[in-house]
Parts: structure tokens; sequence; C-alpha cells
């Protein structure tokens, strides 16, 4: 059985959000502990960019109609399954920077697994609430304080180690072939997104008999068939 499992996720990303409890019972139910790594996406570079006042009006963007509806598409299809959990998602009004919460992520994990399974949930639960400015360095404090991390001689380490280290590792992970969120790695196989979970699933156990197809809800994919 493959004991090492590697995940990558971004805040800002809808189907990170969604997919994070179900990655979570992967620990309980083969006795791991997973390894969390940011990988922080750069969603400007192929959707473009937009900004929204508070009432969702469009007050700047960069993206061709093709990419708008890439967007939409997106946000509809995770809300389909945020529904299904109980989670609020609501669409975010610009594209966020995310590397302070990514170099905050590195840091609760140094202090251990409670302390960045809290920051963790906390700050997915308010970001897609829209209730936490992740550009703001004191709020990322505020959420590692609140999830009992120790924060003496972070704010030196967001400026320097932290933002060096970050920085290094994107291109790092990029180089690895590893290019969205939630990216799930064992043994150096790489699987990208929660629908590969069955998959994921299937390796940790060792991968015994035939390879599961992959998978995104079961409860919907009932439903879809009853109806």
């Amino acid at each position: 059985m493959s004991t090492k499992l590697e995940v990558y996720i971004d805040l800002k990303s809808p189907y990170a959000f969604i997919a994070k409890d179900a990655t979570y019972q992967l620990e309980q139910d083969f006795g791991i502990e997973i390894d969390w790594y940011p990988l922080t996406l750069n969603i400007g570079s192929f959707l473009g960019t937009a900004k929204k006042d508070d009432s969702g009006k469009v007050t700047e963007s960069s993206r061709s109609s093709k990419q708008w509806l890439a967007v939409k598409y997106a946000y509809k299809d995770a809300r389909r399954y945020a529904v299904l959990r109980g989670l609020t998602l609501k669409g975010t009004q610009k594209i966020w920077d995310s590397s302070l919460f990514a170099i905050g992520l590195m840091w609760a994990k140094r202090q251990g697994r409670d302390e960045l399974k809290r920051y963790l949930d906390d700050s997915y639960e308010r970001f897609w609430k829209r209730e936490l400015d992740i550009e703001d360095p004191n709020v990322i404090v505020g959420q590692l304080r609140a999830s009992g991390c120790a924060v003496q001689g972070f704010e030196s380490y967001l400026a320097g180690e932290g933002r060096e280290y970050h920085d290094r590792l994107q291109d790092e992970i990029l180089d690895r072939g590893y290019y969205g969120v939630p990216t799930y790695v064992i043994d150096g196989e790489a699987y990208f997104g929660r629908q590969h979970l069955p998959r994921v699933r299937w390796h940790l156990q060792g991968q015994v008999g035939a390879l599961p197809d992959i998978s995104y809800d079961t409860i919907l994919e009932k439903r879809l068939v009853a109806s």
C-alpha cells in the first residue's frame, strides 16, 4: 500500500474547494497524512482578467466572449457539486493573487496537521463567501492566529524565505507537469481533478482490481438517472 500522497491546491479554485473534504477522507480511510502544497494558478494568463462591483456589474475586463463562456461554465459546474455538499460558493469579483495565502499554507504546514487543517477549512469557507481579502498580509496573519498557529516571525518569512520558496516551488511544479488543482500525486503518478478520486483510492489501496473509471459524484449521478 502506498502511504505518500501529495495534494496541490489553490484557494481561488472552486474545484479545489469542493474536493477538500473528500480529500481529507483519504487520510482517515488509509491511515496516511497528506503532504499539501500550494499551486498558485495564473488564471489571467489563459482566461483573461475581470473585475465586478458589489452588484455584480463588470467594471473591468480583458476577456474574450469565449473566455467568459468558459468562466461561467466552470462556476456553474462547480456550484452543482457545492450544493450537494451544502457549501456556499459565490463567484469571485476579480482574479485574486493567492500567493500570500499559499505562503501562509506553508507556514501552517510547519506548525502541524491540525493547525493546517483549521487554516484551510476556515480560509476556504470565508473566501468563497467573499469574506476574506487574501491580498492583505494582516488578514493572512489573522487566519493563521485563528488556526492556532504561532505567528511570530511570519511577516519576515512572508517577505523573505517564504516568498522565495513559494516562487521557486511554482516553477518546479510546472516543470513536473502539474498545471491545475486539485492535483494528486502518488508514486510519481499525477491525477488532475477531483473526478480522479476513485483512481487515487485505487492507487492508495495497492492498485488491486481493475482500474476504476473517473467519477464526479455518485449522488448527482443517481439523481440524473432517476430523472
